[in-house]
Protein backbone atom coordinates (compact mmCIF):
# COMPACT_ATOMS: atom_id res chain seq x y z
CA UNK A 1 0.00 0.00 0.00
CA UNK A 2 1.65 3.12 -0.68
CA UNK A 3 2.06 5.42 2.08
CA UNK A 4 2.62 9.51 0.86
CA UNK A 5 3.57 11.64 3.79
CA UNK A 6 2.04 9.72 6.13
CA UNK A 7 -0.96 8.96 4.24
CA UNK A 8 -2.49 5.59 3.33
CA UNK A 9 -3.42 5.19 -0.31
CA UNK A 10 -4.39 1.24 -0.74
CA UNK A 11 -2.80 -0.34 -3.94
CA UNK A 12 -6.58 -1.99 -5.02
CA UNK A 13 -8.33 1.09 -5.58
CA UNK A 14 -8.55 3.60 -8.60
CA UNK A 15 -7.46 7.32 -7.81
CA UNK A 16 -8.90 10.99 -9.17
CA UNK A 17 -6.24 12.44 -7.14
CA UNK A 18 -7.36 15.75 -8.19
CA UNK A 19 -10.48 15.43 -6.50
CA UNK A 20 -9.28 13.66 -3.60
CA UNK A 21 -11.58 10.85 -4.55
CA UNK A 22 -11.09 7.07 -4.84
CA UNK A 23 -13.37 4.07 -6.65
CA UNK A 24 -13.59 0.59 -6.09
CA UNK A 25 -15.16 -1.41 -8.59
CA UNK A 26 -17.77 -3.93 -7.52
CA UNK A 27 -17.44 -6.61 -9.90
CA UNK A 28 -21.31 -5.87 -10.95
CA UNK A 29 -20.99 -2.86 -13.27
CA UNK A 30 -21.08 -1.05 -10.50
CA UNK A 31 -18.62 1.52 -8.55
CA UNK A 32 -17.93 2.33 -4.58
CA UNK A 33 -16.59 5.68 -4.44
CA UNK A 34 -15.20 7.67 -1.31
CA UNK A 35 -12.94 10.37 0.38
CA UNK A 36 -9.06 9.57 0.58
CA UNK A 37 -7.25 9.92 3.85
CA UNK A 38 -5.57 13.05 2.15
CA UNK A 39 -8.73 14.41 1.60
CA UNK A 40 -10.51 13.64 5.57
CA UNK A 41 -6.98 15.19 6.75
CA UNK A 42 -7.00 18.27 5.03
CA UNK A 43 -10.55 18.91 6.01
CA UNK A 44 -10.56 17.96 9.71
CA UNK A 45 -12.84 16.16 11.31
CA UNK A 46 -16.17 15.83 9.16
CA UNK A 47 -19.39 16.59 10.80
CA UNK A 48 -21.72 16.22 7.61
CA UNK A 49 -22.13 14.11 4.99
CA UNK A 50 -25.02 15.16 2.87
CA UNK A 51 -24.98 12.28 -0.40
CA UNK A 52 -27.26 12.63 -3.62
CA UNK A 53 -30.29 9.93 -3.31
CA UNK A 54 -30.67 6.62 -4.12
CA UNK A 55 -32.15 6.88 -8.12
CA UNK A 56 -30.90 10.24 -8.58
CA UNK A 57 -28.60 11.48 -10.84
CA UNK A 58 -24.73 12.01 -10.87
CA UNK A 59 -23.27 13.91 -13.93
CA UNK A 60 -19.14 13.42 -14.75
CA UNK A 61 -17.10 15.86 -12.94
CA UNK A 62 -19.97 16.77 -10.86
CA UNK A 63 -21.48 16.56 -6.78
CA UNK A 64 -22.09 13.02 -5.43
CA UNK A 65 -22.02 14.26 -1.90
CA UNK A 66 -21.69 17.58 0.13
CA UNK A 67 -19.23 17.13 2.81
CA UNK A 68 -18.94 19.51 5.42
CA UNK A 69 -15.82 19.98 8.75
CA UNK A 70 -15.27 22.51 11.17
CA UNK A 71 -13.21 24.18 8.49
CA UNK A 72 -14.67 23.65 5.33
CA UNK A 73 -17.75 22.74 3.56
CA UNK A 74 -17.11 21.16 -0.41
CA UNK A 75 -18.48 19.42 -2.95
CA UNK A 76 -17.16 15.31 -3.42
CA UNK A 77 -17.24 15.31 -7.02
CA UNK A 78 -17.13 11.98 -9.01
CA UNK A 79 -15.44 11.70 -12.17
CA UNK A 80 -18.21 9.25 -13.41
CA UNK A 81 -21.38 10.07 -13.77
CA UNK A 82 -24.02 7.89 -13.52
CA UNK A 83 -26.95 6.82 -10.88
CA UNK A 84 -26.82 6.11 -7.55
CA UNK A 85 -27.27 2.89 -6.14
CA UNK A 86 -26.73 2.54 -2.57
CA UNK A 87 -25.92 5.35 -0.33
CA UNK A 88 -23.92 4.92 2.87
CA UNK A 89 -26.38 5.77 5.23
CA UNK A 90 -24.26 5.04 8.46
CA UNK A 91 -22.10 7.71 7.25
CA UNK A 92 -24.66 10.62 7.06
CA UNK A 93 -25.33 8.92 10.75
CA UNK A 94 -21.17 9.51 11.83
CA UNK A 95 -19.85 11.69 9.06
CA UNK A 96 -16.28 11.51 11.05
CA UNK A 97 -16.16 7.68 10.18
CA UNK A 98 -14.45 9.00 6.83
CA UNK A 99 -11.47 10.58 9.12
CA UNK A 100 -10.95 6.92 10.89
CA UNK A 101 -11.79 4.84 8.20
CA UNK A 102 -11.97 6.41 4.87
CA UNK A 103 -11.86 3.53 2.80
CA UNK A 104 -13.81 0.52 4.40
CA UNK A 105 -16.59 1.60 6.70
CA UNK A 106 -16.35 5.67 5.27
CA UNK A 107 -17.45 4.78 1.54
CA UNK A 108 -20.10 7.47 0.23
CA UNK A 109 -21.89 6.28 -2.56
CA UNK A 110 -22.25 3.38 -5.02
CA UNK A 111 -22.74 4.54 -8.37
CA UNK A 112 -24.03 2.43 -11.65
CA UNK A 113 -21.63 4.46 -13.99
CA UNK A 114 -22.79 5.63 -17.68
CA UNK A 115 -19.23 5.50 -19.52
CA UNK A 116 -16.75 3.85 -17.30
CA UNK A 117 -14.87 2.44 -19.92
CA UNK A 118 -14.13 5.94 -20.84
CA UNK A 119 -13.56 7.14 -17.13
CA UNK A 120 -11.22 3.98 -16.22
CA UNK A 121 -8.19 4.57 -17.98
CA UNK A 122 -8.68 8.65 -16.74
CA UNK A 123 -8.07 7.41 -13.15
CA UNK A 124 -4.84 6.75 -11.14
CA UNK A 125 -4.34 3.23 -10.68
CA UNK A 126 -2.84 2.34 -6.46
CA UNK A 127 0.59 1.10 -7.53
CA UNK A 128 0.85 4.54 -9.31
CA UNK A 129 -0.38 7.03 -7.17
CA UNK A 130 2.66 8.01 -5.03
CA UNK A 131 4.13 9.98 -7.58
CA UNK A 132 0.75 12.12 -8.52
CA UNK A 133 -0.18 12.80 -5.14
CA UNK A 134 3.34 13.81 -4.06
CA UNK A 135 2.99 16.72 -6.82
CA UNK A 136 -0.79 17.40 -5.82
CA UNK A 137 0.20 18.03 -2.03
CA UNK A 138 3.29 20.14 -2.91
CA UNK A 139 1.01 21.90 -5.21
CA UNK A 140 -1.47 22.09 -2.66
CA UNK A 141 1.09 23.27 -0.24
CA UNK A 142 -0.01 19.84 2.06
CA UNK A 143 2.46 18.31 4.43
CA UNK A 144 0.80 14.77 4.95
CA UNK A 145 -1.55 13.17 7.05
CA UNK A 146 -1.68 12.53 10.38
Amino acid sequence: MPDVRGCHLPDDLLYDVENHIWFKETGDGKVKLGMTAIATAMAGQLVAFTPKKVGRSVRAGKSCATVESGKWVGPAKSAAGGAVVEVNEALVDKPDMANDDPYNDGWMVIIEPEDWDSVKPGLTTGDSVAAPYEAKMDADGFAGCG
